[in-house]
């Protein structure tokens, strides 16, 4: 099932990611990036699957270059589980949708 995910940017990073109670996933990605792509349907499903538990968001790297630096993003997609304001974890590549889903749950526990 797809859901609606947050399009993260410089501007509404700190109130929707980090000031946030819930864990957040963020995927950094950018539209010439086929990794990135391949990633997008399953960033969709997983904001469906947790909608109401976690943040699912999607940051382009291209426009939003400010946090991409903060958080030191060298290669995409890389995605990031944030927990109050902090990150908890990174993943880099293109990875399955149970792997992902594992991350999550293991900070929503």
């Amino acid at each position: 099932m797809s859901g609606k995910y947050l399009v993260a940017t410089d501007q509404n990073f700190k109130t929707e990611i980090l000031d946030s109670d819930k864990v957040a996933l963020v995927d950094f990605w950018a539209a010439w990036c086929g990794p990135c792509m391949m990633l997008g349907p399953v960033i969709e499903e997983l904001a469906g699957d947790y909608e109401g538990k976690a943040i699912v968001a999607k940051l382009n790297v291209d426009d939003n270059p400010n946090t991409a630096s903060q958080y030191g993003i060298r290669s995409i997609p890389t995605m990031l589980l944030i927990k109050n304001g902090k990150v908890v974890d990174q993943m880099v590549g293109a990875m399955p949708k149970n792997m992902i889903a594992k991350k999550i749950d293991e900070h929503l526990a």
